[in-house]
């Protein structure tokens, strides 16, 4: 990988959290997290009614390697508004709590209960892992 594929691909990553509010780059798709951080996070985020971007990481190992040199953080999901890293699931999770979730997003800063569960969907298709 050369140094201009790997520029190109951060400034991707940079224009993407620039031009949208709210975006988080996490481990599948909002319709099917694919680990259960990001599950939670997008359950979250649904659950507040806001409008987000969303990136998944899987198809090109590159972009989660970049995406930890944009923010300084190693894990994912990773969630920016307005242009700020915000932090990974637990981060917003306790925010959502705190209602400083809520507060960040410009929405009514009421502190929640409990951050809402993911919701089930339908089980994944047979995959083998194998340890032998």
């Amino acid at each position: 990988m050369s140094d201009q594929t790997t520029n190109t691909l951060r400034e991707q990553i940079q224009t993407a959290i620039d031009e949208n509010p709210v975006i988080l780059f996490m481990k599948g798709t909002p319709e099917q997290p694919m680990c259960g951080f990001s599950a939670r996070t997008v359950a979250i985020l649904q659950s507040v009614g806001r409008p987000f971007a969303a990136v998944n990481i899987l198809p090109d190992p590159r972009i989660r390697q970049e995406l930890s040199g944009v923010s300084n953080w190693p894990t994912i999901p990773q969630l920016f508004i307005d242009g700020d890293f915000v932090g990974g699931c637990d981060i917003v999770t306790e925010m959502y709590e705190s209602g400083e979730l809520q507060q960040a997003l410009g929405l009514e800063s009421a502190p929640a209960e409990a951050a809402p569960a993911p919701q089930a969907s339908e089980p994944a298709p047979l995959t083998i892992e194998n340890r032998l």
